[in-house]
């Protein structure tokens, strides 16, 4: 990878400035003794007149034989003149592999400048950077969602206190969102009750612990009977969980992983992306930008890269980049779905399971991409979830 490369030659760069700092500063440290010496040996002359003149004349002739074998400005210029070369090669590779001009791989997409600062306000606030998102939308007199606003601090003020080791708040919201949660088959709430009950048993409180998860524990019985039963066995070893076969219930990574869990759920049931969609599309977009400079270099010169309506080769990127909400099969133009998914064939292009089957006959035979001379086997062909 290009980012190993540069990350090489800046780790020799390195190692070479700790190689010459340590000599230049032992070659100072050097002259500096040598000159201290010279010092005391001419406070050290007894001597008087004549005798006292000669003596520190020969002590610093000697000095300067010294230093004119040692020759450190010679050395010094030598460490200096390594190190520059190590930064030139630093500079060159560097250049050479990022690219300052980006214009030929973008194309002018018309956008309107409220939606966009609107955009920016929404990421701003979603990552809790509430005050900035507020400078921003008076500077640049636009509009966001005030609600949304209110949700993330909500979700914000849960989420620390979470990550502190308290789970009222988020029990509260928990339980609000009941059937909600239970609709899209999340645990959360059961997973925030195992804590309470959990901290129960650490302190020894068994009856206690006892009487919660007959009152909070029991409803999720039928669903989570596993879970249940393991949270129910643990009552015997209420006061020494850290001897019991349920170490894995005072995991300190057990309040970061369900306050990660609860942002998740909450941004689905408010209808918002549980990742940052504007940090994401930054993302992909430093990460096919390399991909899309090469392309210009090639297409550029045979056809209008403006006038392309897809990538003459596929781009693949990382798992969480892949989105597909909706799919239209592009040959028989119905929408997919469970009992018609889209497939993506070897050449990177998708159409639907019904297209594949037809163009196959049935998987009897391969088929031609119907947008590229690739040919494919259903049986090469992957299913892709919606």
């Amino acid at each position: 990878m290009e980012v190993d490369t540069v990350k090489d030659v800046f780790d020799r760069v390195v190692k070479k400035q700790k190689l010459k700092s340590s000599k230049t500063i032992d070659l100072v440290n050097h002259v500096e003794k040598e000159i201290d010496q010279a010092i005391k040996a001419i406070q050290g002359n007894g001597t008087e007149g004549d005798s006292a003149a000669n003596m520190t004349h020969e002590i610093l002739l000697n000095l300067k034989n010294k230093l004119k074998e040692m020759a450190p400005t010679k050395q010094l210029k030598s460490c200096q003149k390594e190190m520059n070369t190590a930064l030139s090669t630093w500079v060159k590779t560097t250049e050479k592999l990022f690219i300052h001009d980006i214009s030929k791989a973008y194309r002018n997409v018309d956008m309107e400048p409220n939606v966009l600062n609107e955009l920016i306000a929404n990421h701003l606030y979603r990552e809790a950077l509430f005050d900035i998102g507020d400078s921003f939308i008076g500077e640049a007199s636009c509009t966001a969602s005030l609600k949304l606003k209110q949700l993330f601090q909500n979700m914000y003020e849960i989420h620390g206190a979470l990550k502190a080791g308290k789970p009222e708040l988020a029990l509260s919201w928990a339980m609000k969102n009941h059937d909600a949660l239970l609709q899209n088959s999340y645990c959360l709430e059961l997973k925030l009750h195992q804590f309470q009950f959990v901290d129960m048993l650490k302190q020894g409180n068994r009856d206690q612990a006892l009487q919660y998860a007959r009152a909070y524990l029991a409803p999720f019985a039928t669903t989570r009977k596993e879970e249940i039963q393991r949270l129910i066995a643990s009552i015997l070893w209420a006061g020494r969980l850290d001897q019991s076969p349920y170490t894995e219930f005072l995991s300190p990574t057990n309040w970061e992983m369900l306050a990660e869990e609860f942002a998740q759920q909450f941004c689905n049931l408010i209808g918002q992306s549980s990742t940052d969609p504007m940090g994401t599309a930054v993302s992909v977009g430093a990460e096919v930008l390399p991909i899309l400079i090469k392309l210009m270099t090639v297409v550029t010169a045979k056809r209008d890269w403006h006038s392309m309506k897809q990538f003459p080769f596929p781009l693949d990127l990382r798992s969480e980049f892949q989105f597909h909400s909706v799919f239209v099969c592009p040959v028989l133009r119905d929408q997919g779905g469970d009992g018609n998914a889209p497939m993506l064939l070897p050449c990177g292009h998708v159409l639907s399971k019904q297209s594949t089957l037809k163009l196959s006959k049935n998987s009897s035979r391969s088929f031609k991409c119907p947008y590229c001379p690739f040919e494919a086997m259903t049986s090469g062909c992957k299913q892709l979830y919606l």
